[in-house]
């Protein structure tokens, strides 16, 4: 059974942190490089970050270097650390494999909001 489950979003103020967690199934998580990808009111998902199961990491040019990418084998986990948040930066977000497309499962992603 597919499972990713999203949480840690919010309210923040400009120049603030937020850090996201995802819980993935095994079947996902253990055999694919994973990702977090944004959803903003009126746009298309996009790929924010992603970890490769050696722990390499990638980001869009959007966050880089203000956003870090994390993962934890033993409990599946994987996170997202958002510092210096910008308006720009409001959007739900999701975790899942790297590759993703419309037609895989996606969990209900949470919903980070950056307003003063």
């Amino acid at each position: 059974q597919v499972q990713l489950v999203e949480s840690g979003g919010g309210l923040v103020q400009p120049g603030g942190s937020l850090r996201l967690s995802c819980v993935a199934s095994g079947s996902i998580f253990n055999s694919f490089a994973m990702g977090w990808y944004r959803q903003a009111p009126g746009k298309q998902r996009e790929l924010v970050a992603t970890i490769g199961r050696d722990t390499i990491t990638t980001y869009a040019d959007s966050v880089k270097g203000r956003f870090t990418i994390s993962r934890d084998n033993a409990k599946n986990m994987v996170y997202l650390q958002m510092n210096s948040l910008e308006p720009e930066d409001t959007a739900v977000y999701y975790c899942n494999k790297f590759g993703a497309t419309r037609e895989n499962y996606w969990g209900q992603g949470t919903p980070v909001t950056v307003s003063s």
